[in-house]
C-alpha cells in the first residue's frame, strides 16, 4: 500500500491479543458472537438436587413426545370413568381445543384480529350437512365429505381475507365482525332464499348423518350412553391438525407470520409478501375451524344458528388468551382450563368448591406463604364471624338463609358468611357494584393499607358469591372466567404458556 501499511495490517490481530485472549478465559470477547446469549445458560436460575436434574430432561424431550403423552392420557378418560357425561365433555373439549389452534394461526401467529372466526364453524358444519343429510338428498360418506368441508373452509377465508388484506387492528376486526353477523343472519332467515329453504332457518338441520365409511356408521349413542368411538376419532383429528400446524410453523412461512405479527411494516420492507400472508392465516385459521365444525355436526346430527353466537367466539378467544397466544401447547392448556370450569361451575355444589379454591389460590400466589397471608385470612374469618354473630342477634333472618351449594364447605360457611332468608332485590347490584368498587380501590393503594382493605373484601366477595351469583350458575360462569382472565393477564401478561416478547424503544 501507498502509506507503507501492508495489506492485511487493520485485520490481523494486535501483538500479544492472542496471550491475553488465552489468559482472560470466558470473559474475552468473540467478534461474531453476542456474549450474552452466549453465556445465558450461566444466569439461568435452575433447581438443584435430583428435582432440578429431572426438570432439565422434561425441558430437554422434544413436543412430539409431549404430544403423544397427552394423546395416550386423553385415551384414558373412557378406561377411568365410564360416565356418558364424563366422556361427552372429553369431546367437547377437544372440539376446543381444535378451535383454539386455528384461532392460534390467525391471532397468535398472524398477529390478525379476527372476530369472525366462529363463522367459519358454522360454515364448516352447515357445509357437513349440507352434503350429509335429507336436506339435498346427498349422503356423502365421511372421508370425502370431510374434506371437502375443510376445502370450502378454506376457500371462505380466503373470500373474507381479500376485502380485508389492507387492513389492520380494529379495521380489520370490524369487517371481520359484519361477515360473522352476516352469516348468522344468513342461516337464521335461509329457510326462505328466494323461494327456496336452503339450511332450515331457525329450525336448522337436524337430520344430519353420524360419521361413516363403506356403508358403515358410526352411532352416535349406544344404549343411549355418548359413543366413546367420537373422542378417539376427534383426538386422531387434532393429533393430526396439531403436528400440521407444528410443521408449518416451523416452516418458513411460520416465521413470515411471526414477523408479520411483530411488525408488518417491517416484514413489508424485508420484502415478505404481506398481503398473501394474511390471506393464507386466513386460510388456514379458517379451515381448521370448519374441520372442527364437520366434527361438531356429524356428533349432534343436526346444526342450529343459536350453536354459533357471539358468546362462543368470546370463550375461544379467552381460551388463546388465557393460555398464551402464539404456543400451541399453551392454547390446548387454556381449551383444556376454560372447558373444565365451564363444565364444573355449572353445578352450584361443584361451583361452590371452585369459587374459593381459586380465592385460596390468588391469595397464596399474591402473598405467599408469609405471615402476611395467614393475618390476611385470619382477620377474614374473625370478621366474617363476628358480622354472622351480629346479624343474627338483630334479625334471625339474615342468617337463616341456605346457599345453593352443599356439602361440608356449605355447612361451615352457613356458620360464617351472612345468607338471608329473603334477600331485598336492591341489596344485589349494591353488593355487586360495591364489590367491583372494592376490588378496584386495592389496586390502588399499597402495602399495610391493602393488607388491611383485604380482609372485609373477601367478606364482601363471599356475600355476594353465596346470594347473587351462585344462585345464577348460567351467567356467574362467565363472571368467574373473566375474572380469571383477568388476575391471568395481571401476573403472566402473555397467557400461562405464552412468550416473553422484549421491546426494544
Amino acid at each position: 500500500m501507498s502509506d507503507g501499511l501492508e495489506d492485511d495490517a487493520l485485520t490481523r490481530p494486535l501483538e500479544g491479543a492472542a496471550e491475553t485472549t488465552a489468559s482472560e478465559g470466558a470473559t474475552s470477547p468473540a467478534v461474531g458472537r453476542d456474549e450474552w446469549v452466549a453465556r445465558h445458560g450461566e444466569h439461568v436460575v435452575r433447581r438443584s438436587g435430583r428435582i432440578g436434574e429431572a426438570e432439565q430432561r422434561l425441558r430437554a424431550l422434544p413436543w412430539w413426545v409431549w404430544l403423544t403423552f397427552f394423546i395416550l392420557l386423553a385415551s384414558l378418560v373412557p378406561v377411568v370413568s365410564e360416565s356418558g357425561y364424563i366422556r361427552r365433555v372429553s369431546f367437547d373439549i377437544v372440539l376446543y381445543m381444535l378451535l383454539a389452534l386455528g384461532l392460534n394461526v390467525v391471532v397468535g401467529w398472524g398477529g390478525l384480529l379476527d372476530l369472525g372466526y366462529i363463522a367459519f364453524y358454522g360454515v364448516g358444519a352447515y357445509a357437513y350437512a349440507a352434503l350429509a343429510s335429507d336436506q339435498f338428498g346427498v349422503h356423502l360418506p365421511s372421508y370425502l365429505a370431510i374434506p371437502i368441508v375443510v376445502v370450502i373452509g378454506a376457500i371462505a377465508g380466503l373470500l373474507v381475507g381479500l376485502p380485508s388484506w389492507r387492513l389492520v387492528g380494529d379495521y380489520l376486526a370490524i369487517v371481520t365482525l359484519f361477515f360473522f353477523q352476516a352469516f348468522i343472519v344468513f342461516v337464521t332467515n335461509s329457510d326462505d332464499v328466494s323461494g327456496h329453504n336452503v339450511f332450515g332457518g331457525a329450525s336448522g338441520i337436524s337430520t344430519v348423518d353420524p360419521l361413516n365409511a363403506f356403508g358403515h356408521e358410526l352411532a352416535v349413542a349406544n344404549l343411549g350412553i355418548f359413543n366413546v368411538a367420537y373422542l378417539y376419532v376427534a383426538l386422531g383429528v387434532f393429533a393430526v391438525v396439531y403436528v400440521a400446524l407444528h410443521l408449518v410453523n416451523d416452516s418458513r412461512t411460520g416465521r413470515a407470520w411471526r414477523s408479520l405479527r411483530e411488525d408488518p411494516l417491517a416484514a413489508n420492507l424485508m420484502g415478505m409478501p404481506v398481503n398473501w400472508l394474511k390471506l393464507m392465516a386466513f386460510m388456514f385459521g379458517a379451515a381448521a375451524a370448519a374441520l372442527t365444525g364437520s366434527l361438531f355436526a356429524s356428533l349432534n346430527g343436526g346444526v342450529y344458528p343459536t350453536t354459533f353466537a357471539f358468546p362462543l367466539l368470546i370463550t375461544v378467544y379467552t381460551m388463546v388468551i388465557l393460555g398464551g397466544a402464539g404456543r400451541q401447547a399453551g392454547v390446548v392448556l387454556g381449551a383444556i382450563i376454560v372447558g373444565v370450569l365451564l363444565e364444573t361451575l355449572r353445578d352450584a355444589n361443584d361451583a361452590q368448591y371452585v369459587f374459593y379454591a381459586l380465592v385460596l389460590i390468588g391469595l397464596v400466589g399474591a402473598l405467599r406463604f408469609s405471615r402476611r397471608l395467614a393475618a390476611v385470612l385470619g382477620g377474614a374469618i374473625v370478621l366474617g364471624a363476628v358480622i354472622h354473630v351480629v346479624a343474627g342477634a338483630i334479625d334471625s333472618s339474615w342468617i337463616d338463609g341456605s346457599t345453593a351449594g352443599g356439602g361440608w364447605l356449605g355447612d361451615v360457611l352457613k356458620h360464617w358468611t351472612v345468607v338471608p332468608t329473603n334477600l331485598a332485590e336492591w341489596v344485589k347490584p349494591v353488593s355487586y357494584v360495591g364489590l367491583i368498587a372494592s376490588l378496584l380501590l386495592l389496586t390502588l393503594v399499597r402495602d399495610r393499607l391493602r393488607m388491611v382493605l383485604l380482609v372485609p373484601v373477601l367478606v364482601l366477595a363471599s356475600f355476594v358469591w353465596e346470594n347473587v351469583m351462585l344462585p345464577d350458575p348460567a351467567s356467574t360462569r362467565y363472571v368467574v372466567l373473566g375474572a380469571i382472565l383477568i388476575a391471568t393477564m395481571i401476573a403472566r401478561p402473555t397467557g400461562l404458556l405464552g412468550e416473553r416478547r422484549v421491546e426494544i424503544l
